[in-house]
């Protein structure tokens, strides 16, 4: 956004929503695509699905076992993303809505150290990228949904962020005719879904 608003760069790519110290700046906010997140677990976790509520208690450190979300009697080990990452940012703003994460936590630089790191450690539990999850880990339901695109595009899956793309003013030439080639359906329908994306022209406004 910074480079953007200085006028450095033409196009600005984010994976956060316009901050307050940018509204000002004249930047023009266009969402790309869709960025759906999955809960995590490591695979002798016997829970299936958690509450949102049972979500924030686990990444605020209130709970620390899964006996007390109905699993065995095992620690809980939280993994996750750095203070600067985006997609904590995601969870912060769409499950723990203004509650701090607990400064008890392994943190892991990417979505694929947090999968490997998940699947190596008994009790674990994180997010990643809908890309990311396979058969090395657990995906876990969110308020007894699980992750699938066509929940995430009629409202019943909430855990998911918006991708944007940013100008300084209203795009004119080849940086708009590129940005309109990135919204056309060509691309929304081929090159944003093979990289583990949801188009965004498929949501519902």
């Amino acid at each position: 956004m910074n480079q953007v608003a200085s006028g450095a760069v033409s196009i600005g790519n984010s994976d956060v929503a316009l901050t307050p110290e940018y509204k000002d700046k004249g930047l023009v906010d266009f969402q790309v695509a869709v960025a759906p997140f999955v809960f995590i677990a490591n695979t002798d976790v016997t829970v299936d699905s958690l509450s949102q509520q049972q979500y924030v208690d686990i990444l605020t450190g209130k709970i620390m076992n899964w006996k007390e979300v109905g699993g065995k009697d095992q620690k809980i080990t939280l993994i996750h993303r750095s203070k600067s990452s985006g997609s904590r940012a995601t969870i912060a703003d769409v499950v723990l809505k203004g509650a701090a994460f607990t400064d008890a936590a392994v943190i892991q630089d990417s979505n694929g150290a947090v999968r490997a790191a998940i699947a190596s450690t008994p009790g674990a539990i994180g997010y990643v990228d809908a890309a990311y999850v396979d058969n090395t880990v657990k995906a876990l339901a969110f308020n007894g949904v699980k992750y699938a695109p066509d929940a995430v595009i009629s409202g019943q899956y909430p855990v998911y962020a918006y991708e944007h793309m940013y100008t300084k003013g209203q795009p004119t030439g080849a940086v708009k005719a590129f940005i309109d080639y990135v919204l056309s359906p060509e691309f929304q329908n081929s090159y944003i879904e093979k990289n583990g994306f949801l188009p965004v022209t498929k949501m519902k406004k």
